[in-house]
C-alpha cells in the first residue's frame, strides 16, 4: 500500500495535501495561510528541491502522502498529510515508520507550534520537541522558510538521534550553506 509517488500523482498529491491542510486553517497565522495551501507549482518546487514523496495507495487511490528530504547530515520529514476520511486508520503512522527506516542521519520534523495534534502525533512516534534556541538553529540550518514561519514553528527530533550528535556532525562535516 505504500509506494513512491510519481509525476502522474501530482494532482492527487495536491488534492490530498490541500484537503488535509484545512485542519491547519485555524492554527496557522492568518498572514501565513493561503488558498490553496499548496499549489501544483509549489509542489513541483518541493520535489525539485529534493523532497521525495511516498504515498498510501488504497485500491488505486492516493489517500496519504509524506515526503522525505536528505539535507546535509540529517533527514527531514516533510508534508505529512492524510485525507480526512482516512485519518485515524494508522496511515500516517505507517508512512512515518516507512520513511524513518530510510533516514540517513538524524530525523527531524518541523510543524506549526499551534498544531498540538501534529506535535502529539510525532511525540507518540518517538520524537521530542527541541528547545526554542535549538529550533532556531535547526530551522536556519536545514530549512529555507520565511522568518515568520520560523517564529511560529517547532522542530522535533527523533529520539533515535541526540542533539549532541546533530551539533557535532553539523560542525565537523558541513558548511553553513542553506538548502
Amino acid at each position: 500500500m505504500i509506494r513512491p509517488c510519481a509525476n502522474t500523482d501530482l494532482q492527487a498529491m495536491e488534492a490530498v495535501i490541500n484537503e488535509a491542510a484545512q485542519a491547519y486553517r485555524e492554527v496557522i497565522p492568518a498572514d501565513c495561510w493561503h488558498e490553496p495551501y499548496m499549489t501544483g507549482s509549489a509542489l513541483k518546487t518541493e520535489i525539485e528541491a529534493g523532497v521525495n514523496f511516498w504515498g498510501w495507495d488504497e485500491a488505486g487511490t492516493l489517500v496519504g502522502v509524506m515526503g522525505i528530504q536528505h539535507v546535509r547530515d540529517v533527514t527531514l520529514i516533510r508534508h505529512a498529510y492524510v485525507r480526512t476520511t482516512y485519518q485515524g486508520r494508522g496511515i500516517g503512522s505507517a508512512l512515518l515508520r516507512f520513511l524513518a527506516d530510510r533516514a540517513t542521519g538524524p530525523l527531524l520534523v518541523r510543524t506549526w507550534a499551534a498544531a498540538v495534534w501534529a506535535i502529539r502525533f510525532y511525540e507518540r512516534h518517538g520524537f521530542r520537541l527541541v528547545s526554542p534556541a535549538e529550533k532556531d538553529r535547526l530551522l536556519s540550518t536545514y530549512w529555507s522558510i520565511p522568518s515568520r514561519q520560523k517564529e511560529t514553528s517547532v522542530v522535533l527530533v527523533s529520539t533515535r538521534a541526540s542533539l549532541d550528535q546533530l551539533k557535532c556532525s553539523h560542525r565537523t562535516r558541513w558548511t553553513s550553506t542553506r538548502f
